[in-house]
């Protein structure tokens, strides 16, 4: 592991929905490990589209593009700097949107 890279933390409702979309859709399955790649990385790389949002599940946080409409919802683990909670994955629409 780089020296410089994340630890990635997952939470239930994350790691729940990523199983659901590995189950249902393998490409956009596989869009997401390349996402989490880029955000193990460098949480901030451009395609990322990385901004804070707040949400009524989980507060401020940060969300991250997958697709057009699909974010990982995301944020810093306060007591260990070099770790990102996985908090969701979902959309600003639909059945499992993440902007409420």
């Amino acid at each position: 592991m780089d020296e410089n890279s994340y630890n990635l933390r997952f939470t239930g409702p994350f790691s729940r929905r990523f199983k659901q979309i590995k189950k249902d859709q393998i490409k956009l399955a596989e869009k997401i490990l390349k996402v989490l790649y880029f955000l193990k990385n460098n949480p901030k790389y451009p395609s990322l589209h990385s901004h804070k949002v707040s949400t009524s599940q989980y507060g401020e946080c940060w969300s991250s593009r997958v697709t057009g409409d699909l974010r990982i919802i995301w944020n810093f683990d306060e007591g260990n700097t070099l770790t990102i909670l996985l908090l969701d994955i979902g959309g600003h629409s639909g059945k499992h949107k993440v902007y409420k």
